[in-house]
């Protein structure tokens, strides 16, 4: 009986993280979402990954605090845009120069699951 109520703590206790919904943007909505915003890309190593959004259609990332410079060049700067329902981007180096697009999910005020055209997925927050 111990075991049952501990394991129900538990399993309560991590559905807090789990969005009870979530909400597809469209591209209006992205980019009002984004625009002159920092978004912070949760990562697998368990640190967040800063991107800025200009509204001159500029996005910068710099992971020269997170420790993942030794992996790529820790800052780049590339463009960012709205294809119909998604957010694409292309920065010159990353990902070999490859265009990217995403839909994004709002899961909270700030809070977003994005999917990646390569069938890749994450979350983020908009601070």
């Amino acid at each position: 009986m111990k075991f049952k109520i501990a394991a129900m703590a538990v399993f309560s206790a991590l559905m807090i993280n789990v969005p009870a919904h979530a909400n597809e943007l469209n591209g209006t909505e992205i980019k009002q979402k984004l625009e002159g915003k920092r978004v912070f890309l949760a990562t697998r190593w368990g640190i967040e990954f800063p991107l800025v959004y200009a509204g001159n259609g500029k996005v910068t990332g710099d992971g020269s605090g997170t420790g993942l410079g030794q992996y790529f060049a820790p800052t780049e700067t590339g463009t960012w845009w709205i294809k119909g329902n998604q957010m694409c981007q292309r920065f010159p180096t990353w990902y070999d120069g490859r265009t990217f697009c995403f839909r994004l999910e709002e899961t909270g005020t700030e809070t977003l699951i994005w999917k990646r055209n390569d069938g890749r997925s994450g979350t983020a927050r908009i601070g």
